[in-house]
């Protein structure tokens, strides 16, 4: 497989982008090598400026759910092109895409479009501050809401839960406003709430995580966090800028069942374009301007190339229905995975959940960044760079989830599996 137009165009690109990138794990930087530097995309497959073919399975990281390159949605952009590109003005398909959304999340009465995820979930922190009058608010341990300061928190140590900064350039006092505890941890839910639970203002969590790889929340945890937020009056966030509309018609929320507060979505609703959104009660999101006194704004918000994408996406998924189908294929690549893991005697736990997985390197169960953290991330690179060889295409850290689309069929997962089969070999190998 040749890689020389791809090796040139990082040498080069390295002269004028930081690190050749404009997304830190897209410099390979955990798996070693180089970046592929893509050219075109279709269906379920990416190609790079050196004509190499590879079945994708970071679609974009969540938003390509319907494939790359649909041709419902490319026909909605080529339209509004024709109408303009951006206004600074309202347009009628925001509204439209709006109507969507709150169909699908009843727990949205009104909301509003920004332009990325970061943008959302940093609005709705501060909201959930003006509103509760309350300053702190809790993340979990693994979990990524964006990189605004106050939510590049990590946990801090020995027993206390006052986050520190995980990224240069965040204040101290700015951190310190995060609490940070354990994904999945019901007792320390508990004991936080019982000391200091009419100080936290909200909790924001990821439903389901994808940014330590793939872990899903217990019945208890999530029983947990509706009771104890309820209790003590602070505001339950769901980021569901990865989940929403990507694990079912209404996301994470309506899988598990719950009504958050707010929820703050990405990814699926721009239909590949930047986009974020957050929403709520409609007593809470009234306090956003113009209607209220918590001040938000974006010149490109509910830009119209990313609404009508978004809208075709979303009308897309509501006809096809599509979400048992991706399930099933999805959980029998799950399976498989597993089975040949244990064949060839490689330590792997493999997560999925509707039609996000991680394989994880490891031999205990995951359900926290801890556990997760014990996977083996030099057979990860083996894996990941014997896949990229053979031409699929994973996510270039162990700590990403993976993605299946509309557009795996079962030619595609048959030729993927196989190429799996031999990656798990050269593991084996290696260990």
């Amino acid at each position: 497989m040749g890689t020389s137009k791809s090796e040139l165009l990082f040498q080069n690109a390295q002269k004028h982008l930081v690190g050749g990138v404009n997304s830190p794990v897209r410099s390979f930087k955990a798996v070693g090598g180089h970046p592929r530097f893509i050219q075109c995309a279709k269906g379920a497959y990416v190609e790079d400026v050196d004509g190499n073919r590879f079945i994708d399975f970071v679609g974009s990281w969540g938003p390509m759910i319907l494939g790359h390159n649909p041709d419902r949605v490319i026909k909605a952009v080529k339209e509004q092109l024709d109408r303009g590109t951006s206004y600074g003005a309202p347009c009628e398909v925001e509204v439209e895409l709006a109507q969507q959304i709150k169909e699908a999340l009843p727990s949205i009465e009104l909301l509003r479009f920004t332009s990325s995820g970061t943008e959302a979930t940093m609005s709705a922190l501060r909201l959930a501050r003006a509103v509760t009058k309350r300053a702190r608010i809790l993340k979990f341990e693994g979990s990524y809401h964006g990189h605004s300061d106050g939510l590049l928190v990590s946990a801090g140590s020995g027993a206390t839960t006052f986050g520190v900064p995980s990224s240069q350039g965040v204040p101290d006092f700015l951190a310190k406003n995060t609490w940070v505890l354990p994904y999945n941890d019901v007792e320390a839910l508990d004991v936080l709430f019982t000391t200091q639970g009419i100080n936290i203002a909200a909790v924001i969590l990821e439903p389901v995580c994808g940014n330590m790889g793939v872990v899903e929340p217990s019945k208890e945890f999530l029983n947990a966090l509706s009771k104890l937020t309820k209790e003590y009056g602070s505001l339950l966030i769901f980021d569901e800028v990865m989940t929403g509309f990507r694990l079912g018609w209404s996301g994470a929320q309506g899988l598990f069942n719950m009504k958050p507060d707010l929820t703050c979505l990405g990814k699926i609703i721009g239909g590949g374009f930047p986009v974020g959104a957050f929403g709520g009660r409609r007593e809470l999101m009234e306090q956003i301007a113009p209607m209220g006194p918590v001040y938000q704004a974006g010149t490109l918000s509910g830009n119209p190339i990313a609404m009508s994408a978004g809208l075709a996406t979303l009308k897309s998924l509501k006809s096809l229905k599509p979400y048992k189908t991706l399930e099933k294929i999805t959980s029998d690549l799950a399976v498989f995975l597993r089975n040949e893991g244990k064949k060839k005697k490689i330590p792997i736990q493999v997560n999925q959940v509707g039609s996000m997985f991680t394989v994880f390197f490891t031999s205990g169960v995951v359900d926290s960044y801890l556990s997760a953290m014990e996977s083996d991330t030099k057979a990860y690179a083996t894996f990941f760079n014997s896949l990229l060889e053979q031409g699929v295409s994973m996510p270039p850290s162990q700590f990403e989830a993976a993605f299946v689309s509309t557009e795996h069929d079962a030619k595609v997962m048959d030729q993927a599996k196989k190429i799996f089969s031999e990656a798990f070999s050269k593991v084996a190998r290696a260990l």
